[in-house]
């Protein structure tokens, strides 16, 4: 592979020498999955820094999904081969070898510096016909990303007005809505009047020793009401309400000194959240992602897929929680 893209390294990598593992080629915007023995099996283009692939007379990388979806629709018509939804609700034609996704876009602000866009834009990852069937639930895929734990798309993403939305108020630091920090599992589940939807967590010794241990639970997820609450455990020490993410498409609203911050087009947010720190000499907090926040509050505004654009959520913490996605 490094030969084939004139000896680049590979910038980010697991696994690579050992037979198995993928490396991630910044300066070409690919990432390379090998199988045993070293063998390529699958390459993922980004949708930023990723050469513009084409599939005969579509450009794949770096449109509009909605545009892309349509050209293989088409495609794949005249050529009398299925198409599937894939987990992130995007196409994927298991004759080609395709699974198609998106990002979000950046750009360059005035001063310089990058900023999130309210767009989404096509990615890829192509696969050998080993790995065709099911290319993200396939080893050796899932060692560079594992989306089990996702929840699946059915390819459509619908907003909640924001007249239906409920109103919360925010204790920095302190609670978000009806939920404190602190509050065991059972508690949030009784806050909300509802179980959880989905729950995440992980076995303390890592996937090598899958089973082995206590099941340590990560995360909540609550449909109706629109938020994940996500807890801190640890060994012998049971799991507690650490952050809430209310989500951007369903979540109820919340605002920061007037600033709505659900549902929103991220660009004003971050617009709004810029200016209300300037105005008041406060710092400026960027998490994963570009996320923003203001300094001390915990608080990162994040961006969610609305289709073809984006719309902002929010991620509230406890003061010793550390966002790292």
């Amino acid at each position: 592979m490094a030969s084939a893209l004139d000896g680049a390294i590979a910038h980010v990598s697991q696994g690579l020498g050992s037979g198995i593992g993928w490396g991630h080629y910044t300066d070409w915007g690919v990432t390379a999955v090998y199988g045993e023995d070293n063998g390529l099996v699958a390459v993922a283009i980004d949708a930023m820094d990723g050469p513009l692939v084409r599939l005969q007379d579509i450009d794949l990388i770096a449109r509009v999904p909605s545009e892309v979806r349509a050209d293989i629709q088409d495609l794949a018509f005249r050529e009398r081969t299925s198409v599937r939804v894939n987990w992130s609700g995007d196409p994927e034609v298991e004759a080609w070898g395709l699974s198609m996704g998106a990002a979000q876009e950046q750009g360059l602000a005035p001063d310089g510096y990058t900023q999130r866009l309210d767009r989404m834009i096509t990615n890829a990852l192509l696969v050998g016909p080993e790995l065709a069937k099911n290319p993200f639930g396939s080893e050796p895929v899932i060692r560079w990303r594992d989306v089990r734990d996702e929840p699946p798309n059915v390819g459509a993403w619908p907003v909640r007005a924001q007249q239906e939305r409920q109103h919360w108020d925010w204790t920095p630091l302190e609670s978000v809505g009806p939920l404190r920090f602190g509050m065991k599992p059972q508690e949030v589940a009784a806050a909300l009047s509802e179980e959880p939807t989905t729950r995440h967590g992980r076995y303390p010794f890592g996937t090598s020793w899958q089973g082995l241990g206590q099941w340590i639970l990560a995360e909540d997820r609550f449909d109706r009401v629109g938020v994940t609450a996500h807890y801190s455990s640890g060994y012998n020490r049971p799991p507690t309400l650490g952050a809430v993410t209310i989500h951007g498409l369903t979540g109820p609203q919340v605002e920061l000194a007037g600033i709505q911050l659900i549902g929103m087009t991220v660009s004003a947010v971050d617009t709004a959240l810029i200016q209300h720190i300037e105005e008041r000499d406060l710092g400026l907090a960027v998490g994963c992602g570009g996320d923003l926040g203001v300094d001390g509050l915990n608080m990162y505004v994040r961006a969610t897929r609305a289709g073809d654009t984006v719309v902002s959520e929010a991620r509230f913490c406890q003061a010793q929680w550390e966002d790292h996605g």
